[in-house]
């Protein structure tokens, strides 16, 4: 398989093969306003037309849906077109004033909060709206029952589910049918436990977006800040990106796209020149022998 910029599928919508995840850009530690909007204008010049957010991206006390309103405020200051950019965003998580992350499937609140998403990011439908996290203390076919009648009232446009096993992935699509369409798990070079849950995606046609899809080769924004140099178990992909000229970071997404054709990684930037970098892994093709080396082959 080579990888190109063919656009990848989410249900019916065409997307670059690249996404961004826009977590960086609104929880503790991220940019000032007007970094944070160079760097969604900078994503959809390099073509991205996937932006992945949440209604919990927003640092602890401060109020939910900061995120939501930061992607809705590039949108509508980006000069170009948008009709083509799908947003994700995600209900069923919360932060709390530790800083922590909470859980929350009722099935009343997922409802809630995907009504007061679609007012924060201004739109009547959410493109795609993700279940974010299955909810121990709520049975997880009430949580999908929400999804079934945000899609029937038209507040969401289409479903995915996130951080979800195989079990739940038939179960979600058992409940919601082909309305569902994506699995957002985290999946990177380091972390390929959820390669069962790739696998089934890739038989059932569902979009597989990896979040902290750089694992390995750079630190997720949940992990905070590291001195620490390249982990020497990933030297391959240092060593590819050296002799291409380009950085590991494209080199680990390309490896991505190149694990299954519905695999659109969605790594998280703060800095313009890291999300055009990542944009253009799209046009990065592996070549034989590269593909040996990452254990692609």
């Amino acid at each position: 398989m080579t990888v190109g910029t063919t656009r990848r599928a989410i249900g019916g919508r065409q997307v670059w093969p690249v996404g961004l995840g826009a977590m960086p850009l609104s929880i503790e530690g991220h940019p000032g306003e007007a970094r944070a909007v160079a760097t969604i204008h900078a994503a959809l010049d390099a073509g991205v037309t996937l932006i992945d957010t949440a209604d919990s991206y927003h640092p602890p006390g401060e109020r939910t849906g900061l995120g939501e309103e930061l992607v809705a405020r590039a949108l509508s200051s980006y000069g170009g077109g948008t009709d083509g950019v799908l947003i994700t965003t995600k209900g069923g998580r919360g932060r709390t004033p530790d800083g922590d992350w909470s859980v929350n499937g009722d099935p009343g609140h997922l409802k809630r909060a995907a009504r007061e998403s679609a007012s924060r990011l201004g739109v009547e439908a959410i493109g795609l709206y993700q279940l974010h996290k299955p909810d121990p203390a709520v049975p997880y076919e009430e949580s999908l029952g929400a999804m079934s009648e945000l899609l029937d009232e038209g507040t969401i446009g289409l479903a995915g589910i996130s951080n979800a096993d195989t079990a739940q992935i038939r179960q979600a699509r058992e409940i919601l049918g082909d309305r569902l369409v994506s699995v957002q798990n985290r999946y990177s070079p380091a972390i390929r436990d959820s390669e069962p849950e790739l696998r089934l995606c890739t038989e059932l046609g569902l979009a597989f977006l990896p979040w902290s899809p750089l694992g390995g080769i750079s630190r997720s924004s949940l992990d905070g800040a590291s001195r620490q140099g390249p982990d020497p178990a990933f030297a391959a992909f240092h060593r590819v990106a050296r002799e291409r000229g380009v950085s590991p970071q494209r080199v680990a997404l390309a490896w991505l796209l190149a694990r299954s054709p519905v695999v659109i990684p969605i790594p998280g930037a703060s800095r313009p020149e890291s999300v055009r970098d990542s944009a253009a892994a799209a046009g990065l093709v592996l070549e034989e022998g590269e593909r040996a080396l990452l254990g692609l082959d």
